[in-house]
């Protein structure tokens, strides 16, 4: 029941992404004939970013809510989530850690679009940092094959 409030809270901040996506979206309709095609392109990386950031809030507020708080119970007419009910602790972490992956590979693909402008050595440790983000998730995807797939087939 404690965190009821911190997925309160969550929601919230989908309050602030969407500001930060129209925002986005504002800037690419107000220049549209004036920039080039590579910043339509980080205008439009910018944008997904944020709709992977937003999707993994919405997860992670569900599907914690019912694995630590209560089931939400949606009647037999209402539109249900596939995945809601499905995910538990060791699968959330997995998606969150693959978001992470495809969020630091969206960063790193804006980066390598404005290679001109950036220091080797700067490029250098943002691809070392989605390395390791990349060897964490796959780390976190082994461990959690060894340790719970016995539990999870039955």
């Amino acid at each position: 029941m404690l965190l009821t409030p911190i997925y309160l809270g969550l929601s919230l901040t989908l309050i602030a992404l969407s500001v930060k996506f129209f925002q986005e979206l504002f800037h690419v309709f107000s220049d549209i004939i004036a920039i080039s095609e590579s910043d339509l392109v980080l205008y439009l990386l910018s944008m997904i970013d944020l709709s992977l950031v937003g999707s993994l809030i919405v997860m992670v507020m569900f599907s914690g809510y019912e694995n630590f708080v209560s089931k939400i119970d949606l009647g037999e007419d209402d539109e249900k989530l596939d995945w809601l009910g499905k995910l538990d602790a060791g699968t959330l972490k997995l998606k969150v850690a693959a978001s992470i992956v495809a969020i630091s590979s969206i960063h790193l693909l804006q980066r390598f679009m404005e290679i001109e402008q950036i220091d080797n050595d700067k490029l250098m440790w943002h691809v070392i940092i989605h390395m390791t983000f990349v060897l964490s998730a796959l780390l976190l995807a082994v461990l959690d094959k060894l340790a719970f797939a016995d539990h999870r087939e039955h």
